[in-house]
């Protein structure tokens, strides 16, 4: 019988080396979904007068964002683990910071952007990385050691959620909070946390988002935004105009679209927010069912990736970082698309890789690193 050493070396190479088992299949749906939603945001934005504008940036952001994607997967998650706490620390005092009048920027009332040059950095959206690797390193040492999750390590994990999600709610942005809270969730389920604590959370979490909606906390408008797809008929004609316009378009496209760059909608700039949240309609207009079913492919593909490297998995740590991600992408996608279609609220939450955005886009990558970091060192 062949010991482990001998099973992991052929012909004198050591197969246990990281480097060798980089998931070529996840690069090149990555690389595939990346290039589909470039051609997107040229599309919904080359009218204007500088035609190459955004396309510019986003292809600064990719680069960006690939570079993130290497650094991640190169330091091995065992030592991310060891240094969730000051990544966590970190990230949390970017989202104080960021609340500070004259530090901050607003933009369409939200106060959640450093303003750097021609650049904004959103440290909401690094949090949610962070968030992944500090919880799942938390809840993943517990049962490495052999021990349940107690209610104390729960308590623990929930004010790690909680940190983040109220300094989020002070921005206000409910949307990317409410990937926090989707996040968490995620990882207390799968990390063994017992099902009467689950079912005690889901009681809380449903009436503080009931609460949340009924304080001050949120805008008026935010609120009819978010709820304007339950009664869209009651609703008034400005808080469902971007999904009555994302609706026609993507139904005129039909079965095989307008033609890329030909989607009159798109061309008469009648969707707002075309390049970021509602990018999928630009799919759905030009390229048709055909075009938006490979998106959603594609975006299946590598969610597939995600959980099939959380089994491929040597520990619970990687494990549960390889959930968090995998739940930041499905709820992502979910939630873009569904809001598009008029079937979810709108929450400004973008479609990974296909959304124009530079910290959307960085992290994205940054998690899919995590994901290649987890998958490459299984035999180690």
């Amino acid at each position: 019988m062949m010991t482990m050493p001998e099973r992991t070396r052929v012909k004198g190479h050591d197969m246990s080396a990281a480097w060798r088992h980089v998931d070529v299949t996840l690069c090149v749906l990555v690389g595939l979904t990346t290039a589909f939603g470039s051609v997107m945001i040229y599309s919904a934005t080359h009218h204007g007068e500088d035609p190459n504008s955004f396309i510019s940036k986003h292809a600064i952001y990719v680069a960006l964002g690939v570079l993130a994607m290497a650094l991640t997967a190169a330091v091995d998650y065992q030592k991310l683990r060891d240094w969730s706490r000051v990544v966590y620390a970190a990230s949390v005092a970017a989202l104080v910071l960021v609340l500070v009048p004259g530090v901050g920027a607003v933009h369409k009332n939200i106060r959640a952007w450093f303003d750097i040059g021609p650049f904004q950095i959103q440290p909401a959206e690094f949090a949610k990385v962070a968030l992944i690797v500090s919880l799942a390193s938390t809840l993943g040492v517990v049962t490495e050691r052999g021990k349940r999750i107690r209610f104390r390590d729960l308590l623990l994990g929930l004010v790690m959620v909680a940190l983040p999600v109220a300094l989020i709610l002070q921005q206000p942005d409910l949307g990317t909070a409410l990937v926090f809270l989707v996040v968490g969730v995620g990882l207390f389920v799968v990390g063994g946390v017992p099902t009467r604590y689950l079912v005690a959370l889901m009681v809380v979490g449903v009436a503080g988002v009931i609460g949340i909606l009924n304080s001050g906390q949120l805008d008026q408008y935010q609120k009819d935004r978010l709820t304007a797809f339950v009664s869209p008929d009651s609703a008034s004609e400005k808080i469902i105009y971007n999904t009555r316009q994302a609706q026609t378009a993507i139904a005129s496209g039909s079965v095989t679209g307008k033609g890329l760059f030909e989607g009159p909608q798109t061309k008469g700039g009648f969707v707002p927010e075309q390049q970021t949240d509602f990018i999928f309609t630009v799919a759905g207009e030009e390229l048709g069912f055909v075009g938006s079913s490979v998106l959603i492919l594609l975006l299946g593909g590598i969610a597939y990736r995600v959980w099939r490297t959380a089994h491929l998995a040597r520990d619970e740590t990687g494990r549960l970082m390889c959930v968090g991600v995998l739940c930041l992408l499905v709820f992502h996608v979910f939630e873009n698309i569904g809001m598009n279609l008029g079937i979810m609220p709108v929450t400004g939450i973008p479609l990974p890789f296909v959304s124009y955005g530079g910290s959307s886009t960085i992290t994205t990558f940054a998690a899919m690193g995590l994901v290649m970091n987890v998958h490459m060192r299984r035999f180690n």
